[in-house]
């Protein structure tokens, strides 16, 4: 069985000490999706909010957390993110959108903290701006696709 990288032999809460990894090239992909009623979908998809272009604002919000997830999540390291990108996939039947996020880095450590954070604040986002519409929106699914590189290379998630 793996042991918890963030804890030390009496149990207590630690940074990983990353400094003699090796630097590869990293990238993490996440997914989650927010849902809303027809009304909301349509509204976003026409332009027709009130705050705004929702998905534009919630893109540069979902970036922006990536690079600040070390500030988030307490034992994250402080990353120089050399890409990341939020993208919306919207399913008009389900009235859902899908946000994907995918991070990168030339570094010691993986980004797969900062590809969820910059989903989950996307979708938050939409909920923010859409909230005095729809209070009943739904935030699920949120997961990590993949991650590559480091030591144990490209790993799938077989429930992608």
């Amino acid at each position: 069985m793996k042991e918890f990288t963030h804890m030390d032999d009496e149990g207590r809460v630690r940074m990983v000490d990353v400094s003699e990894k090796e630097k590869t090239l990293r990238t993490a992909v996440a997914r989650g999706k927010i849902s809303m009623t027809p009304d909301t979908f349509n509204r976003i998809m026409d332009g027709k909010t009130r705050k705004g272009n929702v998905l534009e604002t919630a893109r540069i919000a979902g970036v922006m957390a990536a690079k600040k997830t070390w500030d988030l999540i307490p034992m994250c390291h402080p990353l120089a993110i050399t890409h990341a990108s939020v993208d919306f996939f919207p399913q008009k039947d389900t009235h859902t959108f899908e946000i994907q996020a995918t991070v990168k880095i030339f570094d010691r450590t993986g980004v797969e903290m900062e590809a969820l954070t910059a989903v989950s604040i996307a979708a938050l986002t939409i909920y923010d701006m859409c909230k005095s519409h729809d209070r009943f929106m739904r935030i699920t699914d949120l997961h990590l696709v993949e991650k590559s590189g480091g030591k144990s290379g490209l790993i799938q998630n077989p429930m992608s």
